[in-house]
């Protein structure tokens, strides 16, 4: 059983795979993880609504929260009996990089460029709609080119509430006309169609600076929220994180068997 863990700044992805499929997924809040003896005890309660028990042979982490990395490095060791991996760059997994520095592409984002590899054939764009949304591109020779990083969606409501209190709250959902006739409705106008119309955007530039027919997936929180309002999007792939970190996981155990 593999453990694949994808740290966020407000979410965090856990899934368990057995091999064949992912057994579940769960999110959680980043900053409510805590120490290891509470991780332990909220997947463990997860886990005990599923009938299975807390195990694991194979634990693999993709964050940029340090603090919550250590945490769950002491989980893995006290309570699977595990060494855990981090994924830290593309050279370690066999993903050329084309980024200066090479070594400061997230992790997530190289986890999205290998997910999709094995997917897809570039070129191809990953939107991951997640705290910032960002742009991860991929070029016809599977080269990990770069991108664009875009406040998230929530990052851009809060931002606006915060400077217009009298504002009422509203769902994330799109109008079923760009005119709204009510605020919530020019409210929820401005922001998902107007959200949408700078992703389409983003991606068209993008797109223009590639060789060849370009495949555009999304992931991340909000990814389903915006797949029929973006224009651009093929499809929302919303393992597609936790995919790439599967494979990351298995090649580097491979590159440390390899003498």
């Amino acid at each position: 059983m593999l453990w694949a863990i994808d740290v966020g700044n407000t979410h965090s992805v856990f899934g368990l795979w057995d091999g064949n499929s992912w057994v579940k997924t769960w999110r959680l809040t980043t900053s409510g993880m805590g120490t290891e003896h509470q991780i332990a005890a909220t997947l463990g309660s997860l886990l005990a609504r599923e009938g299975k028990q807390l195990e694991g042979d194979t634990f693999i982490v993709g964050t940029v929260v340090p603090s919550v990395e250590e945490a769950l490095t002491r989980f893995a060791e006290v309570y699977l009996g595990v060494s855990p991996m981090s994924l830290t760059s593309g050279e370690e997994v066999g993903l050329p990089v084309d980024f200066s520095p090479p070594h400061g592409v997230g992790a997530d984002r190289i986890a999205n460029a290998l997910g999709a590899l094995a997917k897809e054939q570039p070129p191809f764009i990953v939107v991951d709609f997640g705290t910032a949304t960002t742009f991860d591109t991929v070029d016809h020779t599977g080269t990990y080119v770069g991108g664009a990083i875009y406040p998230g969606v929530l990052v851009s409501l809060e931002g606006l509430v915060a400077r217009a209190a009298k504002l009422p709250s509203f769902a994330l959902e799109a109008p079923e006309k760009a005119i709204g006739k009510t605020t919530v409705q020019s409210l929820q106008s401005g922001l998902m169609t107007g959200y949408a119309a700078a992703v389409d955007g983003i991606v068209r530039r993008i797109s223009q600076e590639l060789t060849g027919s370009v495949t555009v997936l999304s992931t991340g929180g909000l990814g389903s929220v915006f797949q029929d309002l973006c224009e651009t999007i093929d499809y929302h792939d919303p393992d597609l994180t936790l995919d790439g970190l599967r494979i990351a996981a298995s090649r580097i155990v491979n590159n440390r068997r390899s003498p």
